[in-house]
């Protein structure tokens, strides 16, 4: 007798009265309608199928998403025990799955979202929109803001506190997408929990994992595109600081504030929040952050003599006691900013210094010199470090005409998974593709291929996925 999943997908297939031929169709009807034209032909995908429901090979990814779409279901309900419809609902089960297919009805959030993330692009894959999603979620934290209630017992600080330890981590390690879901739900968990009767430290203290909380969320907004939801979410969580004074954490929200200024063109305002941010920490590894966004906004604001100061700063912060510590540091992950990273983000302010390119060469090949060393103690290497630092080398070095050399420097950007190809690298990569547009590189065949291979790198990204979706971002 089949068990496990095998049974499971026959017993799915069964009870709708499904043929594996028909089975096959089906799925390759879901695999088109994301424009995948790579599954195999019927009677292939048929044999497939009797391999799959007799659990001697296992899916893919993919094929889980386009069983999900034949069935109706979400990723969530994959293999769990749907009850079979009863066979005198079958013909009008089929008949409305038809129905809702020509009408554009759409599955679940979780198929829809996958699908995007892999790069499998589809209107029709999704019960509400990625920016719905997103930004429900920020405009919840800005809701409740003035709506917490004193007194609680019993609250599990413990487990909170892990959650966030390992949801910090994964921000930096892991899939975007995977860990915004994530943390969504663990920030829903803190809200409950305020809205209950608390005592005065157990508000402060679930308000400062509120604010850290609501920070991670800001981030991964930002990686997956939306900087206007990344914006309410970081102030959001600043709320929370501010209410209980954690300096360290107010001035990390900042840095984040600032950063998304930057991104957003709003120069002269990234770099108030920054300076703003260092009124509440100036040392240690947050110091170090805050100094460099006030770095690189001076420099896009033309005042040169500013951002090398500024760049002089952060190396003096981060030296200055090496021993720093603070709550935000013991968290870890997105919070404790590493050596390599740091480097990575001086090396990107003097490259955008006229005549520092030299400068920036030497700062951004020492910065993937310590990503090659892997982490240092208490450490954890953000996944887009490496790559953003490469694609910046490349630009120095486009600039002085090595193209052999920003080829080579380009290879561990262009190596990044797709669910990793956050908004950061695909426009820090739209600097490249501006450096070969030169009349250096005019005829260049190597030119060509790099900036062909950019243009693919981007239709890739998980933010290309994202774009194609209803709310996607702009």
């Amino acid at each position: 007798m089949l068990t496990g999943i095998g049974a499971w997908l026959r017993k799915q297939r069964e009870a709708r009265g499904w043929a594996r031929r028909e089975m096959a169709i089906r799925l390759t009807q879901a695999a088109q309608a994301i424009g995948d034209t790579t599954v195999p032909g019927i009677e292939h995908l048929c044999t497939y199928i009797r391999r799959w429901e007799s659990s001697r090979h296992d899916l893919t990814e993919r094929y889980k998403i386009y069983y999900c779409t034949a069935f109706g279901i979400s990723l969530d309900e994959w293999g769990s025990a749907l009850p079979p419809p009863p066979p005198k609902v079958k013909a009008e089960a089929r008949s409305s799955a038809r129905s809702s297919a020509k009408s554009g009805a759409e599955p679940d959030l979780a198929a829809s979202m996958a699908a995007a993330y892999r790069g499998m692009y589809g209107s029709d894959m999704g019960r509400f929109s990625v920016e719905r999603v997103i930004l429900m979620a920020a405009h919840d934290g800005s809701d409740r803001t003035d709506q917490y209630e004193n007194g609680i017992a019993g609250v599990t600080f413990e487990q909170l506190r892990a959650d966030i330890v390992r949801l910090s981590s994964l921000v930096d390690t892991g899939e975007p997408l995977a860990a915004f879901l994530e943390i969504h739900r663990v920030r829903d968990r803190i809200y409950r929990l305020l809205d209950r009767r608390l005592w005065p430290q157990d508000q402060t203290g679930l308000h400062f994992l509120l604010g850290c909380i609501c920070g991670l969320m800001g981030v991964a907004a930002t990686n997956l595109g939306y900087p206007d939801a990344a914006e309410e979410l970081h102030r959001t969580g600043l709320a929370s600081a501010t209410s209980i004074d954690h300096r360290p954490l107010m001035a990390r929200l900042r840095c984040e504030l600032s950063t998304i200024a930057y991104l957003r063109g709003r120069f002269a305002e990234s770099r108030n929040q920054a300076l703003g941010g260092l009124e509440y920490l100036s040392t240690g590894p947050g110091g170090a952050h805050l100094h460099t966004n006030h770095a690189r906004a001076a420099a896009r604001l033309g005042d040169v003599d500013v951002a090398r100061e500024a760049v002089r700063s952060s190396h003096e912060a981060r030296d200055r006691d090496p021993d720093y510590a603070d709550d935000l540091q013991e968290i870890g992950g997105e919070y404790a900013i590493s050596r390599a990273t740091h480097q990575g983000k001086v090396g990107a302010v003097l490259a955008d210094i006229p005549s520092a390119e030299r400068e920036a060469a030497e700062e951004l090949e020492r910065a993937i010199g310590f990503y090659d060393e892997g982490p240092g103690e208490r450490e954890v290497h953000w996944f887009a470090g490496k790559p953003l630092a490469s694609i910046n080398l490349a630009v120095v070095r486009l600039r002085s005409g090595a193209l052999d050399g920003a080829a080579a420097a380009l290879e561990p950007a262009l190596s990044l998974p797709v669910a990793q190809r956050i908004s950061d690298v695909t426009v820090r990569l739209a600097a490249v593709r501006d450096e070969l547009a030169a009349p250096i590189y005019r005829g260049s065949a190597q030119a060509r291929d790099m900036g062909e291979q950019v243009e693919e790198f981007g239709r890739e990204a998980v933010v290309a996925g994202l774009h194609s979706l209803p709310g996607g971002p702009g």
